[in-house]
């Protein structure tokens, strides 16, 4: 399975962003973040078929998750982005949802984000 996130960039503080991630249907999906010096942290994730989602609380309010099952893609869509929000963020796929990576089986190289104030 390959992941493939993308969107990144630098925006604004209170602008918009949306990344994106190149994945099958048959998989839940997860976004998570990891900041420079930083654990990597829970952003979103969202059943296979798209009927279920979670947003961690750090960003909920702000932030969206979705997907395209037959665009085989999945979106975390950034509004009113802080600067605590930079960030590398990365697509992981796993048989169900969870705010744990360990039970991610696949992870995209990541894409960085960065939230100019």
């Amino acid at each position: 399975v390959q992941l493939q996130a993308s969107g990144g960039g630098l925006v604004q503080a209170g602008g918009s962003l949306r990344l994106s991630c190149a994945a099958s249907g048959a998989y839940a999906i997860g976004w998570f973040r990891q900041a420079p010096g930083k654990e990597r942290e829970f952003v979103a994730t969202i059943s296979r078929s798209g009927g279920s989602l979670y947003v961690g609380d750090s960003v909920k309010g702000r932030f969206t998750i979705s997907r395209d099952n037959a665009k085989n893609t999945v979106y975390l869509q950034m509004s009113e982005p802080k600067s605590e929000d930079t960030a590398v963020y990365y697509c992981a796929a796993g048989a169900m949802m969870s705010t744990s990576p360990d039970h991610y089986d696949y992870w995209g190289q990541g894409t960085l984000v960065t939230v100019s104030s």
